[in-house]
């Protein structure tokens, strides 16, 4: 979306550039300095994301430096961080894990579950994270923070409300949010609702019918002060997607019907904060979290009289407690425990129309699963002069009790130990080098080894003797930091071992689909580069660019790896003066034709590859005293384009208003 002073204190905002200097999270709950940090972080704060011209969370990240979109369904949206997704990258909200054990290796639509609206900025950590927040992080770590109010001396009321229209029926939006604060409690709360019609594409696409969906969201997060040293949080976040098509299903598979009917996630906790002057109690940190996730599916082939609908829950009970030592002003640490535990409901039911009979079924899932997920971990910080030194160890422990119609009870109990190394020195005042050494690791979880039934082009079949995928990744940097000027250049190489892979049965055919299994037979690399820069100039104009090129390759198949985005990155220019603003956005990507045998099976990608293609956006914005009004022009050269992988073309031309009133 396209606002530019979303914010309902924006009438006090500075909109003149400054520095270009921030601090970020990269370990957990401690602040160290960008420039410092011994690895590759994108941070985008809430004006970034509130200034592009998209509409849901994955697609903020559309153009952000290192990561890589992918859409199968409107209603979706991936991101790749370097060539890895789904599983094998690890998504939190307000540090909490979005991730659960039916994630699946490959693109997923979970991320869309979170609403843009929320968030105050996302830090994207690449290649790292298993120390940090444990199993799934092997591509990296999305972390994305909610917005939350702060306190103040007197009691302060502020409301606003906008909507949001893009051209072709193609959004309509409408979002109120109320924060309230004194000296004792803040509270920050919103309502959206939403309403996609079919996506319009670029070029010759046209319509594609059908893409819409609509989606409801409500919000609330309360900070309570009880003392100067202890604080609680207290927040829930609810949203409920309704009837969002697969489009490449129907269009490309003979569906009458293949959609998911319900889409809900609900995250719930409370934070406990304790704060005082002991150095080995320096904060005390408690989070109790309750997060559930449902997603029902409908399926309907052309001239079949079955109408099949299949339900999945996730209850997730999570619990982390930290603490933050700090023995001397030259080294802090964190020692900690983190735990989640899901439990998996999975049921199928069948119709038939002529008949009105119901069969009941397996579900996708082992019905009645249980996967507890336990770590401990100790993360150290050494500031020594001009260099900066991060290490840790984290110890993962899991027991997964799956009671299967198809095989009877299994109980697996998988571990694995990680470490890692980060080193930035400081050449000058403005110039670091870095370079980190990082194991990674994604535990099998109920996907992997519980899966039965239809998933994307094949059907899969159980498997119960996995053991955890391996990554192990070096890097070498080089950041320039000033006022006016930021440089960032990353070489990296990761290896990758025990990959879970799905492998065909050879001879098997069950509903016209090939029968696949999961195991652990693969070994791959990815290596490649990013850069991104950033300069001021002069007060009001702001230049930005960034490009990333990755090249995987399986080892054991001597051929290309899966999925891996080709050539990307973004260019931009922005001007901000006074109550106005105004940007131009070049988001591109090279051609993908280097493909693995997988990628030329896959209808969304076919034997050709991914064209290259240009997206260029305009936004602009005015913020008055009680009215914000903001516009962008969307894809103006009317690219036919879609981001590799997907199975929807990108939007084309298109105009988007936001009209915001402080009240």
């Amino acid at each position: 979306m396209s606002i530019f002073f979303n914010n309902v204190n924006a009438q006090n905002t500075d909109t003149s550039y400054k520095t270009l200097e921030s601090i970020t999270v990269v370990s957990r709950n401690l602040k160290i300095t960008e420039k410092l940090s011994p690895y590759s972080i994108t941070k985008l704060d809430q004006r970034q994301i509130a200034s592009s011209a998209f509409r849901t969370t994955p697609e903020a990240l559309m153009g952000a430096s290192g990561v890589f979109v992918q859409k199968t369904n409107h209603g979706g949206g991936s991101p790749f961080i370097r060539g890895l997704t789904g599983n094998q990258t690890l998504i939190l909200v307000d540090g909490i894990r979005l991730n659960n054990s039916t994630f699946r290796y490959g693109p997923n639509q979970y991320l869309n579950t979170i609403d843009m609206f929320t968030i105050d900025k996302i830090e994207v950590a690449k290649g790292i994270g298993a120390i940090e927040y444990g199993s799934d992080a092997m591509g990296g770590v999305i972390n994305l923070s909610t917005k939350e109010n702060e306190y103040s001396s007197r009691p302060i009321l502020h409301a606003s409300t906008l909507g949001k229209f893009i051209s072709s029926n193609m959004e309509q939006t409408s979002r109120s949010e109320i924060s309230f604060s004194n000296e004792k409690i803040a509270i920050q709360g919103g309502l959206s609702f939403r309403n996609y019609g079919n996506l319009k594409g670029g070029g010759n696409v046209g319509v594609q019918n059908p893409t819409g969906y609509n989606e409801n969201n409500i919000d609330l997060k309360v900070k309570l002060k009880i003392t100067k040293q202890d604080e609680i949080v207290i927040a829930t976040q609810n949203t409920i997607q309704k009837d969002v098509p697969i489009y490449h299903k129907i269009v490309l598979e003979n569906y009458k019907i293949n959609e998911v009917k319900k889409q809900v996630h609900n995250l719930n906790y409370i934070k406990y904060k304790h704060v005082n002057n002991n150095k080995w109690i320096a904060e005390f940190l408690v989070t109790a979290s309750n997060q559930r996730t449902i997603e029902q599916r409908s399926l309907q082939r052309n001239n079949s009289s079955i109408y099949r609908n299949e339900a999945d829950t996730v209850n997730t009970i999570g619990m982390t407690s930290e603490i933050i030592s700090k023995p001397t002003k030259y080294w802090t640490f964190n020692t900690g425990f983190d735990y989640y535990q899901d439990n998996i409901y999975s049921s199928a039911k069948e119709l038939n129309q002529q008949t009105n009979a119901i069969v009941f079924k397996r579900g996708l899932y082992p019905n009645a699963a249980k996967y507890n997920n336990s770590s401990v971990f100790n993360l150290h910080h050494f500031q020594l002069g001009h260099l900066f030194i991060e290490t840790g160890l984290r110890y993962n422990f899991l027991r997964i009790n799956i009671n299967d119609v198809t095989i009877g009870k299994i109980v697996v109990k998988p571990s694995a130990v990680v470490e890692n190394l980060g080193i930035s020195y400081a050449l000058t005042k403005n110039n670091f080098i870095y370079s980190s050494f990082t194991t990674g690791y994604r535990a099998p979880n109920i996907d992997d080894m519980g899966t039965l039934g239809i998933v994307d082009f094949r059907y899969e079949i159980p498997s119960y003797d996995l053991k955890p995928e391996k990554s192990f990744n070096t890097e070498l940097g080089y950041k320039y930091s000033s006022k006016e000027t930021s440089v960032n250049v990353a070489v990296f190489n990761m290896q990758l071992s025990d990959i879970i892979t799905r492998v065909k049965v050879d001879g098997q055919v069950i509903n016209g689909y090939n029968v696949y299994n999961k195991k652990n037979v693969e070994s791959s690399y990815i290596k490649g580069f990013e850069l991104s820069f950033s300069k001021i100039i002069r007060q009001n104009f702001n230049w930005t660019s960034n490009i990333t090129y990755t090249y995987g390759q399986n080892k054991t198949k001597n051929e290309p790896m899966r999925r891996i985005p080709p050539l990307f990155g973004q260019n931009k220019i922005e001007w901000k003066k006074g109550k106005a603003g105004l940007a131009f956005t070049h988001v591109f990507a090279g051609k993908q034709d280097r493909l693995a045998q997988g990628d030329k099976d896959d209808n969304r990608i076919g034997k050709l590859g991914t064209p290259q293609w240009n997206n260029i956006n305009f936004d602009a914005g005015l913020q008055l005293k009680h009215l914000n009004i903001n516009t962008s022009l969307i894809n103006i050269l009317n690219e036919k384009y879609k981001t590799h992988g997907s199975g929807v073309y990108g939007m084309g031309r298109a105009v988007s208003i936001t009209i915001q009133w402080l009240l």
